[in-house]
C-alpha cells in the first residue's frame, strides 16, 4: 500500500472547446460565447481573466466564480465573436503571482499565441459529431455477386481473392482482385451492424494502379469498379441506411495518362499545358515536376485559373458535381501537405480555401478532410481543411507507445521512437493545442490505413489497448476495411489485404470488441462531444476523463501492472472490469484496459 496514490490527480486548470467550457461551440459573427475554465483550490487563485485577442489586439475580460466545490473552482467570462476566428488564454492570478493558461497547460512565463485556445465561426458539418469511420480501398473489399468484372485494362493482373499480395515487387499495384462498388454497396449492411456509419472510399477514378492516386481522368467512375451507376448506388443505399460517403481526391497531382497531362505535354499552346511545371527543350524532350520523385504522378501548378476551375473552384469543377451529382458526402484530399508548392509557389492555403467555398456552395454540411502526416495546424484554422488525418497527433504517438519497431516506419532516419505514456500524451496535447477544438474533433484518428502496416503486426498483444484509445479520445475513429477482423500486414502492400469473408479467417474475439467500443462510442455522449482531462500518466498506465453536461466517463489503459491506485469515487463498468468503489484499489493489472462511467 506504500505505492498506491490517489487516482484521481486533478489537474491543476483544465478548459477545452467541448460543452461543458464553451456554452457555444460553433459561434457566428456577434454572438456572445461563455467560456468557462476550473481550476484546483490548491492554486488560491485571487482572479482569473480572459484574454482575447480581437483585431490584432489583446483585450481583458474579467472571470467571474460560478461554482465553488470541495477541490474547484469554476470560473467564467463572456467574449464576442468580432473575427472569424478568436484566440484566447486564461490569466490565473494567485497574490503577486500570475500564472497563463493555453492549449498546452500551464506556464510561469509569458508565452507566444501559436498555442492559445480558438473559437471559430467556420463549422463542421453536425452529423461528424457521431460519426464512424470505415476506410475501403474498393478493389480488395467485396466481390459483387450481381455484377461481374467481365473486363481488364492492360496495366492489370487479375487475381484470385486468396492469391498473395505482390508486395515489393513491381506487380503489387497492379494486381486487380475484383473488388468493386458494385460489391460494398452489398456488403453494408455488415458495416452498419459493426457500427460504423460513414465510408472512406480511396479513389475510384480510371488510372493505371490498383490504388488508383494516378488518374487518367476524373470525368468518370473507373468502369472497372462498377462505373458511374456503382457510385451512385452505392451512395443512395448508404444514405438510407442513414450513413454517409467520402471520395478520395488528388489536388496536387495526377497520372502521365491523364488527358490534361498528355494534352499539355504534346500541345504548348493548349490550356492544359498550363496545369502542371512543364520544362520544354524542345518538341521531344519535355521534363516535368512530379509529387516525390515519382514520374508517373505529374504534379498540378495551381497557378492556372483554368486547373482552378476544372478541379475545385466553381460548380463546374470535380469537386462541385461528385457532391451535386452523386450526392456525395465530402472528400478527403490525397498528400495535402504538397497540393499548390513547389518551390518559390506556395498555394496550399488558397487550395483549401477555395475547395471549401466550392463545397460550401454546392451542400454546406459536407465534409472536407486532409490527409497530413506531419504538423497540419497551418491549414486546419477552420476555414480550409476541417480536419486532418491525425498521423502526427494520434497514430503516431500511439505506434511508438504500443509498438516495439526497431526502426522508424515513418520515412524518419534512426531506430524508431519509444514513449512512455507521459511522452504519448504531451505529443498528442501539443498537436491539438494548435487548431481549434472543431478541427481536432473533426480529425481521423487512425491506428492505421491503406499506407501504412496492420497495427496488429506491429502492435502484438498491445492491440486491444490501441483500439480502446481509438474509440475513447477525441477525434472520428477511423477502421481500415479488415483491422476489425484481424488481418495482417508488415508493410502498406501487404496490408492490402482482400477482405476475408469466411468466418474462420477472422478474428471472432476482436471483431467483438470492435462491435463493443463502437457501441459505446455511440451510446455516450461523453466519448464522442466530451472534453478531455488526461488524470494520471505514468510510463506505462493513463487515465483520463471524457465529459459532458450529461455524463463523466474514465478511462484507464495500462501496457503492464502497475501499483495500485485507490478510487476517490465510485463508477459503473462499462467495459474491462469491476465496477470503481471509494476507498478501494482500482485494477492494477496489464496489459488491460478498464471504462467506467462515474456514478456520483
Amino acid at each position: 500500500m506504500n505505492e498506491t496514490t490517489k487516482f484521481l490527480a486533478i489537474p491543476l486548470a483544465h478548459h477545452d472547446g467541448s460543452e461543458l467550457y464553451v456554452d457555444n461551440p460553433q459561434p457566428e459573427l456577434g454572438d456572445a460565447v461563455r467560456l468557462s475554465v476550473r481550476c484546483s483550490n490548491t492554486l488560491r487563485l485571487t482572479a482569473v481573466y480572459v484574454r482575447a485577442v480581437v483585431d490584432g489586439e489583446p483585450r481583458y475580460t474579467q472571470a467571474n466564480r460560478t461554482t465553488i466545490e470541495k477541490e474547484e473552482t469554476w470560473w467564467q467570462a463572456t467574449v464576442t465573436m468580432v473575427n472569424p476566428i478568436t484566440t484566447y488564454r486564461f490569466l490565473l492570478i494567485a497574490g503577486e503571482k500570475t500564472i497563463w493558461l493555453n492549449g498546452t497547460g500551464l506556464h510561469e512565463h509569458n508565452i507566444p499565441d501559436a498555442a492559445d485556445f480558438r473559437l471559430t465561426t467556420f463549422h463542421t458539418p453536425r452529423w461528424v459529431e457521431d460519426a464512424v469511420i470505415y476506410q475501403i480501398f474498393p478493389d480488395r473489399f467485396a466481390r459483387s455477386q450481381n455484377h461481374q468484372i467481365t473486363h481488364y485494362p492492360q496495366w492489370a493482373i487479375p487475381a484470385a481473392w486468396d492469391t498473395d499480395i505482390a508486395d515489393n515487387t513491381p506487380d503489387g499495384v497492379r494486381q486487380v482482385y475484383g473488388g468493386s462498388l458494385w460489391g460494398v454497396a452489398e456488403h453494408l449492411d455488415y458495416i452498419k451492424r459493426l457500427g460504423a456509419n460513414t465510408l472512406y472510399l480511396t479513389p475510384f477514378f480510371p488510372a493505371q494502379s490498383n490504388h488508383r492516386y494516378d488518374a487518367s481522368t476524373f470525368d468518370t467512375v473507373d468502369p472497372l469498379l462498377g462505373g458511374d451507376a456503382a457510385l451512385r448506388t452505392l451512395i443512395t443505399k448508404a444514405h438510407k441506411l442513414g450513413m454517409h460517403v467520402i471520395g478520395d481526391l488528388t489536388l496536387n497531382h495526377s497520372g502521365v495518362t491523364h488527358d490534361w497531362f498528355e494534352r499539355g505535354r504534346t500541345n504548348p499552346d493548349s490550356a492544359e499545358a498550363g496545369f502542371y511545371f512543364f520544362n520544354r527543350k524542345n518538341h521531344d524532350d519535355v521534363s516535368y515536376a512530379t509529387f516525390d520523385g515519382v514520374q508517373t504522378l505529374p504534379k498540378f501548378d495551381h497557378r492556372s485559373k483554368e486547373l482552378q476551375r476544372r478541379l475545385y473552384c466553381g460548380p463546374d469543377s470535380v469537386v462541385a458535381r461528385y457532391i451535386e451529382n452523386f450526392d456525395l458526402d465530402g472528400w478527403r484530399i490525397d498528400v495535402a501537405q504538397s497540393a499548390g508548392k513547389y518551390h518559390a509557389v506556395d498555394m496550399n492555403d488558397f487550395i483549401a480555401k477555395q475547395t471549401r467555398m466550392t463545397m460550401n456552395q454546392v451542400r454546406n454540411d459536407t465534409l472536407l478532410i486532409a490527409e497530413h502526416q506531419f504538423d497540419a495546424s497551418a491549414t486546419l484554422q477552420g476555414d480550409g481543411w476541417q480536419g486532418t488525418m491525425a498521423y502526427a497527433g494520434f497514430t503516431k504517438p500511439v505506434w511508438s507507445w504500443l509498438t516495439n519497431l526497431r526502426s522508424n516506419a515513418w520515412g524518419v532516419p534512426g531506430p524508431a521512437e519509444h514513449y512512455g505514456a507521459q511522452t504519448m500524451t504531451q505529443t498528442m496535447a501539443e498537436f491539438s493545442a494548435l487548431m481549434p477544438w472543431q478541427s481536432y474533433v473533426t480529425s481521423m484518428t487512425l491506428l492505421d490505413s491503406h499506407d501504412t502496416a496492420r497495427f496488429r503486426s506491429v502492435s502484438g498483444r498491445f492491440q486491444a489497448l490501441g483500439i480502446a484509445l481509438l474509440f475513447t479520445l477525441p477525434g472520428i475513429p477511423t477502421i481500415f476495411s479488415g483491422d476489425e477482423v484481424g488481418v495482417e500486414g508488415h508493410n502498406l502492400e501487404a496490408a492490402r489485404q482482400p477482405f476475408p469473408w469466411r468466418q474462420s479467417e477472422q478474428d471472432g474475439e476482436i471483431l467483438h470488441l470492435y462491435r463493443r467500443l463502437i457501441a459505446l462510442r455511440h451510446s455516450h455522449s461523453a466519448l464522442h462531444r466530451g472534453g478531455l482531462r488526461w488524470l494520471n500518466r505514468t510510463d506505462d498506465t493513463v487515465l483520463f476523463e471524457r465529459a459532458d453536461s450529461t455524463e463523466r466517463i474514465l478511462v484507464s489503459i495500462s501496457r503492464s501492472d502497475h501499483p495500485a491506485l485507490i478510487s476517490t469515487i465510485n463508477a459503473e463498468s462499462l467495459l474491462g472490469g469491476p465496477d470503481l468503489v471509494k476507498g478501494k484499489e482500482m485494477p492494477s493489472t496489464g496489459p488491460a484496459f478498464h471504462i467506467w462511467r462515474v456514478t456520483e
